[in-house]
Order: structure tokens, then C-alpha cells, then sequence
């Protein structure tokens, strides 16, 4: 059974880096087919699909936030993390790490991905 972890800090000082970490178990991120995603609902909105890395380390970023976001893995340790860059307030929200088979922007609901982790808050504030 795969299973998905978010850890990183709750709190980020704005213009700060946010940084979170997804710990995947129970499968391989190298798993043919499968794109590790990363979410976030930010408080009283819809989810948005922020960007995913796949099973070959090729990445796919939201137009909206492909100038301040980074995505990377480590195989070794079957993590992948995410880097957001000069966040602000905007930025606050319950972050979510998921696995899909093929490229999925636009979700509706967490349950359209085939595996994820159970939320993150992260607050951006001074």
C-alpha cells in the first residue's frame, strides 16, 4: 500500500523560501507512469495544482507559479520535495503531495489522485 507524507515547516516569514518534503512508502517514485504531484487549497478556495515531477525526473510546473517554484528528488531515500520562492500570505494553505498515473492539473477533489498524503498547513506570516 503506498503511502504519502508531507513534513516541512508550518510557518514561513514572507519573502522567505518554503520548503516541504513528501516521504513516499510502500512504492518506488520510479515506478513507470506515475507523476508525484504537488497541492494546495489555500483557506476558503479550490485545490490548485502546482507542478509534478515523474517516474523519469522530467518536471511540469503551473504557468502561474513556474517562476518561483522548484521540484526535486531524492530516489534514495523515495522522497521528493518542493521549493516555493518569495512567498507571501497568498501563499498560506494546506499543502498536499500526491501520485497519479499521468499528468493530472485541475483537480477538484484530493480523491482524483491515485495516492495521497493527509495535508500540510503552512502559514505565511511575520
Amino acid at each position: 500500500q503506498v503511502q504519502l507524507q508531507e513534513s516541512g515547516p508550518g510557518l514561513v516569514k514572507p519573502s522567505q523560501t518554503l520548503s516541504l518534503t513528501c516521504t513516499v512508502s510502500g512504492g518506488s517514485i520510479t515506478t513507470s507512469y506515475l507523476y508525484w504531484n504537488w497541492i494546495r487549497q489555500p483557506p476558503g478556495k479550490g485545490l490548485e495544482w502546482m507542478g509534478a515531477i515523474n517516474n523519469a525526473g522530467s518536471l511540469h510546473y503551473s504557468a502561474s507559479l513556474k517562476s518561483r517554484i522548484s521540484i526535486s528528488r531524492d530516489t534514495s531515500k523515495s522522497q521528493y520535495t518542493l521549493q516555493l520562492r518569495s512567498v507571501t500570505p497568498e501563499d498560506t494553505a494546506v499543502y498536499y503531495c500526491a501520485g497519479s498515473q499521468g499528468l493530472r492539473i485541475g483537480p477538484r477533489q484530493m480523491e482524483e489522485y491515485d495516492y495521497f498524503g493527509q495535508g500540510t498547513q503552512v502559514t505565511v506570516s511575520s
